[in-house]
């Protein structure tokens, strides 16, 4: 029983690790693509649309409401403390730093990631890649790079929105339920918010959009199985882009922790 175990484990991480490797092959495909003539950009620019407004309400929405529950769970415990005016700090530091760039790519990898694993996935069925390749035309360069220039440029766009949103729902909380004025409230945000927190945050959310953009051209260039294959490929599109995002946070913040607290 524990040869099985150790056994099936040991499948598992290499299962992941050679999954990462063909994954940076393409990433570094794209990005030799990205960066070489000829550049297309009407294409960049009709995924930036679909990447960016078409996730606006979702993101806005989510950060709103994620905003407000900080505000809430921590005004549970700082008045016990008598130091509710603090809330406003934790507030628009967490979200600028950790949560509304990880809950913006989990949001855009359940939505947009997947949509293109669902395209590039039927399009790949159905012989279409095989025909542009007949063409000569390259598909990491019509299809894959498009999609990641646009995720790793409107993802920190997306961002900025949603920590704004969310610091405004934790102002309703602080205003409406604990009695602290605007004036003292957006004065102990922008006390409290420094250039590295946004640096850090942005930052990590334009490769959040590449991961997100590797993962599903590289689901949707290897389906294989029809229809049933491209539903397959798309569940594994956000099972793994779920699980690098959370992954290169942590490393990350820890390298960003360093790196500032040295």
């Amino acid at each position: 029983m524990g040869r099985k175990l150790v056994s099936r484990a040991n499948a598992v991480v290499n299962g992941f690790f050679r999954y990462v490797g063909k994954l940076a092959i393409l990433f570094a495909g794209i990005l030799r693509a990205a960066v070489t003539p000829p550049f297309n950009g009407y294409r960049f620019w009709v995924q930036a649309m679909r990447c960016g407004p078409g996730s606006f309400l979702i993101v806005c929405l989510v950060a709103l409401f994620v905003g407000m529950i900080i505000a809430l769970q921590l005004a549970y415990i700082m008045t016990k403390l008598s130091a509710d005016i603090y809330i406003p700090n934790i507030v628009a530091v967490s979200l600028a730093r950790e949560l509304a760039p990880v809950l913006t790519a989990l949001i855009v990898a359940g939505r947009v990631g997947a949509g293109i694993t669902a395209e590039i996935g039927s399009m790949a069925v159905t012989e279409q890649i095989d025909a542009l390749k007949a063409f000569a035309v390259d598909p990491v360069r019509y299809l894959a790079v498009p999609r990641f220039l646009a995720l790793a440029l409107m993802l920190p766009v997306l961002t900025v929105f949603a920590v704004l949103v969310g610091i405004f729902g934790g102002f309703l909380i602080c205003h409406f339920k604990l009695a602290i004025t605007p004036h003292m409230y957006w004065t102990m945000v922008f006390d409290a918010l420094t250039v590295k927190d946004v640096v850090t945050g942005l930052t990590k959310t334009a490769f959040f959009g590449m991961i997100i953009a590797a993962v599903g051209c590289f689901e949707g260039l290897n389906v294989t199985g029809g229809a049933d294959g491209v539903g397959r490929a798309t569940t594994m599109t956000v099972v793994r882009a779920f699980i690098l995002i959370i992954m290169f946070d942590c490393l990350s913040t820890f390298i960003f922790y360093f790196l500032f607290n040295a």
